[in-house]
């Protein structure tokens, strides 16, 4: 999926829209894997390309359903703790449920923070004063992160056996 680039205008627009790119450059770099790649483990980590996306929504779930919504784990729409847990993707779950997953998660990320100015605060008991500004910067440093790490999955899935380098 491309999102067009906004490249001049109001603060808010060229925020939401990197963030969105970001989410988009996620999704696509795992979109078209078959679902052994996608859970093919090529790290230490708990990290895969599936896992990636669930942990992308589950964070979207952390961030905006459960700090800026104040819902309940209970509440929101999927996994929201913080912890390990939010790279688990159940054997059931097939990659394009779960990027199906993260796409509702974003858009009710979109619609909580659409609720907000960017610059109202609330306190994390972890990070302290947070801004609605930090929060949307927060997730495009997270999205742009875990992008590179599932084009570089992708690319070793891609390139089959591992040939080692002369010398």
């Amino acid at each position: 999926m491309s999102v067009t680039i906004i490249r001049i205008g109001a603060e808010r627009p060229i925020i939401e829209n990197t963030l969105d790119r970001n989410r988009s450059a996620l999704i696509d770099a795992v979109r078209g894997l078959s679902e052994s790649d996608a859970r093919r483990r090529l790290v230490a980590s708990l990290t895969t390309p599936i896992s990636l996306i669930k942990h992308a929504a589950a964070a979207e779930r952390i961030w905006f359903q459960r700090f800026w919504a104040n819902l309940d784990a209970s509440e929101c729409d999927g996994y929201s703790e913080r912890d390990e847990g939010t790279f688990a993707v159940d054997a059931g779950e097939s990659l394009s449920d779960v990027i199906a997953e993260f796409e509702r998660a974003s858009q009710l990320s979109r619609t909580i923070a659409a609720g907000f100015d960017l610059d109202d605060t609330k306190v994390n008991p972890v990070e302290g004063e947070l801004s609605m500004r930090w929060t949307l910067l927060a997730m495009i440093e997270e999205f742009a992160r875990h992008a590179g790490h599932a084009d570089i999955l992708r690319e070793q899935i891609e390139a089959g056996p591992v040939i080692p380098l002369p010398g």
